[in-house]
C-alpha cells in the first residue's frame, strides 16, 4: 500500500532542500508518494521580533510567490516541479542571478509569466493559509521547514546536512515515521549542526 506524503517545503531553505532530496530517495525504497505543498519561513516569522532567517529585505517572499504561482497554475505537482527546479540551481549549483528563477520555470515546464509573481504580494494570503496548514498539523509554531505528514503522523524535519542515499533513505523513513508517531513524542536532536552537503 502506498502512503500519501504530504511536504510542506520552502524553495529558499538549502536544509529544506536536502530533506527534499531524501524523500525522493526514500520515495524510491519504500511505497510513497509525495505531495508538494508550500512553507514559507518569510510568513512563519513575520511577526517574530528578531529576524532569525537574516532577511531584512524580505527576499524570501520572491521563491515562495513564485513557486505558490506554479501551484495555482498547476497543482501540487507544478509546485514539486518547480521546486526541484530551483532547488538544483540555487542550492547545488549558486545560481542566484535574475535568470534563475525563468530558467527553472521553463525546466518545470511552466510558464515564463509566472516569474512576475515574484513582484507581487497578490498570493502572500494563500502563502500564509498553507504555512498556518502546516503548523496545524504539526500542532505548534516553533518549527521550521520542512514539516512533512503521512497519516496521522506529522513531524518537523528532519533537518539533513546530507543526502541519505537507497536503503538508508528507507531506514531513515521508517525510523523518523517510528518515532513522530509516538504518542507525546516531541523532539529528538542528533549530532552538532552542520554545513549543508550537496554531493
Amino acid at each position: 500500500m502506498t502512503d500519501i506524503v504530504d511536504a510542506w517545503v520552502d524553495p529558499a531553505c538549502p536544509y529544506t532542500w536536502i530533506t527534499t532530496r531524501w524523500l525522493l530517495e526514500a520515495a524510491r525504497v519504500r511505497p510513497l508518494e509525495l505531495r508538494w505543498r508550500l512553507l514559507s519561513l518569510a510568513a512563519l516569522n513575520e511577526n517574530r521580533d528578531d529576524d532569525p532567517e537574516g532577511d531584512p529585505d524580505g527576499y524570501l517572499w520572491l521563491p515562495a510567490r513564485v513557486c505558490a504561482a506554479a501551484e495555482e497554475h498547476a497543482g501540487p505537482d507544478g509546485l514539486g516541479r518547480l521546486h526541484l527546479a530551483l532547488g538544483a540551481r540555487v542550492h547545488e549549483r549558486g545560481e542566484t542571478d535574475e535568470r534563475t528563477i525563468p530558467a527553472a520555470l521553463a525546466e518545470a515546464g511552466l510558464p515564463a509569466g509566472l516569474a512576475a509573481a515574484a513582484e507581487s504580494d497578490e498570493r502572500d494570503d494563500a502563502i500564509r493559509a498553507s504555512t498556518a496548514g502546516a503548523l496545524r498539523r504539526i500542532g505548534g509554531d516553533h518549527v521550521g521547514t520542512p514539516i512533512v505528514a503521512v497519516g496521522d503522523v506529522a513531524f518537523f524535519g528532519p533537518v539533513l546536512s546530507r543526502v541519505p542515499r537507497g536503503e538508508e533513505a528507507g531506514r531513515l523513513w521508517d525510523g523518523t515515521l517510528l518515532v513522530a508517531g509516538v504518542e507525546g513524542f516531541h523532539e529528538l536532536k542528533g549530532r552538532p549542526h552542520a554545513e549543508p552537503s550537496f554531493g
